[in-house]
This record gives C-alpha cells, structure tokens and sequence, in this order.
C-alpha cells in the first residue's frame, strides 16, 4: 500500500522489522540525533503525567523519558512488533515498564486528550502527508500540552542523490520535506507557537557499501511504491560508484550529509477557542 507522496508503507515497516535486532549497534546517528532532541527537555519547564514515545524503536529513549519522568505514565509505539519485542528487554536502570503499543501513527488507538508530551526521534520524515499524522497528534495531545521532534530535510543524503543522478533518471533516495512546510503543515493542524530549526551533520565511511549497509541495517533503505523490483546493473551500480568517489575528502573518506530537523509546538490552551493567525519561528543555523 503506497501512501500520498509514493512511500510503500508495507516495505517502509518491513524494513524497521527485519531491523531491529541489529539496530541499537548501527544506529548511532539515530541516537546521537535523540539524545540532542532530549537536551531540549532541560529548557520546558513541563511536569507531565502522561508521555508518548512515538517512533519508539527498540526504546532507548523511552527509558530516558521514564528516568526523568519518573511519576509520568509513560507509552512507547511503533508500527514494528519487532522494535517493540526489543523495547520490551529494556530494563536496565529501570524500576517500572513502559505501556508498549503497536500502532501506526496516523491512526492512533488512544482517546482524545491522552498525553502531555509526544516525544518522537527520526519518525516523521517516514509519514506523508505530514497534515494527517499532525493532525492525529493533535487529538492526542492534552492542551497546553507539547509536541517534540526531530525529522530529515531535503538535503539529507545529498551526495549519494547527486551520485545516482549522474547514473541513471531513476529515483533511488528519499526525499524529505522542507522543514517551512513542516511549520505550516503544524499551524494548519491546530497547534500553537511551532520554532523549527535545523543543523547538518556529517558521517564517513571508507566505502561507499558501508553506507548502503548502514541505511538497510537501520531500515532506511528506499521505500517508494514504484522503485524497481529487478536486481540493479552492475553498470549503472559502478557508474553510481565512481560519481560518488568524486565527494572523497582529504581524509579519504566518504561523506554522507544528514539536515536534521528539529521542532516543537503546543497544543492550545482550552481557552484559546479561536487561535490567531501566527507565522513559525526559524533559528539560524549555528
């Protein structure tokens, strides 16, 4: 089943599926990506009694979210059963278990109002239209209450787009939303006072394969409905090859570039039954 943009939602979760076992030891960008999107909880002054973990994986940060909040009721979910089967293991330094749910995020199986704070590292990118899963966290957030996120842009992975380009018209990489239309896409469901920013980051690899590898063992592999089936020609793979070999820096490594997006938004207060037109905050790149 493909969704509006051309993602195949199937494949998508059967990548983080097949994923799981191996993705606490390859995931190091996701994690150091979370563990800066939980720094930010130093500067919300939020008590809250319920908390969502969206997006959750194998959990890691559930376990965070539960240590800090330690009185909150705290929900980790995610469309993969495999992810959760290893959030599930997570115990360490842990007095209580989180409520795991298997749950696609567009349609969320809590009533209206459930959760003070949606925490959700590296989900968002994988679910268009964005306006729909806003808008189903929208109903799940308490007011006052608060959304926190991180996503990719559209320079993500830029040099392996440009490789490919150079072998072939096919598309071969994701291709993420604009972080501008992120915050629009926000304000249109209904929250408050969304800030967007966003920082690169850059990892290396000695060869290109080690790349490649890292994105199918994390379940990023492309996705689109229409991508071809057909094992790919040596050709056009060794074209695609030597284009990137073209983006080697001086340390002999091959760069691969990451825009990390980062939001946040509240949920209206009830009193705020008619909410004025506001324009998104955009924080220049450090």
């Amino acid at each position: 089943m493909a969704n509006e943009t051309g993602l195949d939602d199937r494949s998508v979760r059967r990548a983080f599926e097949r994923a799981a076992g191996r993705y606490d030891e390859l995931g190091v960008l996701q994690k150091e990506i979370g563990s800066r999107l939980f720094a930010r909880l130093e500067y919300i002054k939020l008590q809250p009694r319920s908390v969502l973990d969206l997006g959750a994986g194998t959990g890691y940060f559930t376990a965070e979210l539960m240590r800090r909040y330690k009185k909150s009721q705290v929900v980790a979910a995610d469309f993969a059963l495999p992810m959760l089967h290893q959030a599930g293991k997570r115990r360490a330094g842990l007095f209580r278990k989180p409520g795991l749910v298997c749950a696609d995020a567009g349609s969320l199986p809590f009533t209206d109002e459930s959760f003070d704070l949606v925490f959700s590292n590296l989900m968002l990118q994988w679910c268009q239209p964005i306006e729909k899963y806003f808008a189903e966290l929208r109903r799940v957030i308490r007011p006052d209450g608060l959304l926190l996120f991180s996503s990719f842009g559209p320079d993500t992975l830029q040099e392996l787009r440009q490789a490919w380009r150079e072998a072939d018209d096919a598309v071969h990489v994701h291709e993420f939303q604009d972080m501008h239309d992120v915050g629009d896409a926000l304000l249109q469901a209904g929250f408050a006072e969304p800030v967007m920013d966003m920082e690169m980051l850059t990892l290396t690899y000695r060869q290109l394969k080690d790349l490649l590898l890292d994105l199918k063992g994390v379940g990023a592999a492309y996705a689109a409905a229409d991508r071809s089936r057909g094992l790919l020609g040596k050709q056009r793979y060794a074209a695609m090859e030597a284009a990137y070999e073209r983006f080697r820096n001086q340390e002999s490594r091959l760069p691969a570039s990451y825009e990390v997006v980062y939001g946040h938004a509240w949920a209206p207060p009830v009193s705020a039954s008619v909410l004025p037109e506001k324009t998104f905050q955009i924080k220049p790149e450090n």
